[in-house]
């Protein structure tokens, strides 16, 4: 018994070893494509197709993981009022949590006014008119929209809403068949097993989407741009800092008594990815695998993470708060505090389903503009050459705002097995990076299970 325990750690251990190669290799290669976008800005532009490429493959696997984690998480659950109470939990913290980024936003907003001095070309209209009729989706639309066309086309079409509305009707179903649905959620476990290998197959490519990624946006925006923007660029980064670190950090220590820093380095390797993709979507599966194997129940992650992602934005409250704030100062067109509090409302509501992924921001913000200030969305193309920088930022306080939001809604359920956080956030529990799943071979899947939904299992 001993000698198995001391000796079963040591496989993942070595592959952990392998898989830290790769995040160098991500490193290095972002500085690379830093490097050639500024020496070749012309030929880093051609890399563009890179980046996008290896985020394509990354979204290609979201449907079916999300998929296959609200069914697991939803079907394993003994009663129905068990995930209603936890996504009912999530929805009214995802709104709170939204109310308060737009307020830090408005307070350094209104301190630093950015966007003072900037000049407004016939050039910069058109772009902000186009982002406008891309972003211009309506409420209705956005509704019905999250209805499928067919149970399968949710998976072709990648909507992430889609895809969550499916797998929840099918979680139920298979909820309210008992033990005849047990077969089912066996083989739905073993696919979800298959889809992260194959994911972890995929992640070996991300070195030379980084590369690709960076080197493109480098080459597009130089270094003038930059620093025409830079103070909106620093109040931004500033205002998501202040949230994540104060916001967030707090509500950490207190609800769970847990460090914000020592949660964001057990997902350091998220955070890198992000970074070098500037898409939350690349990280999302490693983070329901890294929430599952820090000792959050598979219900609770399964039914928050995805759900945050479409609806606890942070990162793009305070994007559109800031942006709003700039294209108003820019155009000399200064929003009193009413018309920039309903705005600001009305963008809530406009931006929730928003994906992940670069862009969706700025489309977001030009269609909102559109519907309620359509004298501001000329001003949108101000930002358009720093927001790929903006993105960045964006994307990880999405997630560190949805990594924080599973770990608190897990406390307040009591599905969170708080010796497990201690041991995982410690070191001494290292994620298993062979299958992203701690449970399929790492012999410390039996300190994980009580905590992973058996206790609301049918028939348990």
């Amino acid at each position: 018994m001993s000698s198995a325990a001391d000796t079963a750690p040591a496989a993942p251990a070595a592959k952990r070893d392998r898989t830290h190669y790769l995040y160098i290799a991500v490193i290095a290669a972002a500085i690379l494509g830093i490097a050639v976008g500024f020496a070749a800005p012309d030929l880093a532009k051609e890399l563009k197709p890179l980046g996008t490429g290896f985020v394509s493959l990354i979204k290609m696997m979201i449907s079916p993981i999300i998929f296959c984690t609200i069914v697991l998480g939803v079907g394993s659950v003994r009663k129905a009022a068990k995930v209603g109470k936890v996504g009912g939990l999530a929805l009214g913290y995802f709104v709170v949590m939204s109310f308060i980024a737009l307020a830090i936003g408005l307070v350094v907003g209104n301190i630093i006014h950015p966007g003072s001095g900037m000049q407004l070309t016939e050039e910069v209209k058109g772009v902000g008119q186009a982002q406008a009729e891309a972003g211009g989706e309506s409420t209705v639309d956005f509704v019905l929209g999250v209805v499928p066309t067919t149970l399968v086309s949710a998976f072709t079409e990648g909507e992430v809403l889609q895809t969550l509305l499916v797998a929840l009707l099918v979680g139920f179903a298979l909820q309210g068949m008992g033990r005849r649905g047990e077969p089912i959620l066996r083989g739905v476990e073993h696919i979800q097993r298959l889809v992260f290998r194959v994911l972890a197959m995929i992640m070996w490519a991300a070195p030379v989407g980084a590369f690709g990624a960076l080197a493109a946006v480098v080459g597009e925006t130089g270094v003038d741009a930059l620093k025409a923007l830079a103070t909106i660029m620093f109040g931004f980064y500033l205002t998501c800092l202040l949230f994540v670190f104060l916001v967030l950090g707090a509500l950490t220590r207190i609800v769970t008594g847990v460090s914000i820093f020592r949660l964001l380095m057990y997902l350091g390797r998220e955070f890198l990815l992000i970074v070098s993709t500037s898409s939350s979507e690349s990280a999302l599966p490693r983070l329901i695998a890294k929430m599952e194997h820090l000792g959050v129940s598979r219900p609770v992650v399964g039914i928050t993470v995805p759900t945050g992602y479409s609806f606890n934005l942070d990162g793009t409250m305070i994007y559109l708060t800031m942006a709003s704030l700039f294209i108003a100062e820019a155009m000399g067109r200064p929003l009193s505090l009413g018309q920039q509090v309903t705005l600001l409302l009305f963008m809530m509501i406009a931006s929730k389903g928003a994906a992940g992924v670069t862009g969706a921001g700025l489309a977001t913000l030009a269609g909102a503009l559109q519907s309620h200030k359509p004298a501001l969305v000329d001003g949108v193309g101000l930002i358009v050459g720093i927001d790929r920088f903006m993105s960045e930022a964006r994307a990880l306080t999405n997630f560190a705002g949805n990594a924080v939001a599973t770990l608190l809604i897990g406390t307040w359920t009591g599905e969170v097995d708080k010796e497990r956080v201690r041991r995982v956030l410690a070191g001494e529990l290292p994620f298993d990076e062979r299958t992203l799943l701690d449970e399929s071979d790492g012999a410390e899947a039996p300190a994980g299970q009580p905590v992973r939904g058996e206790k609301e299992l049918a028939g348990a």
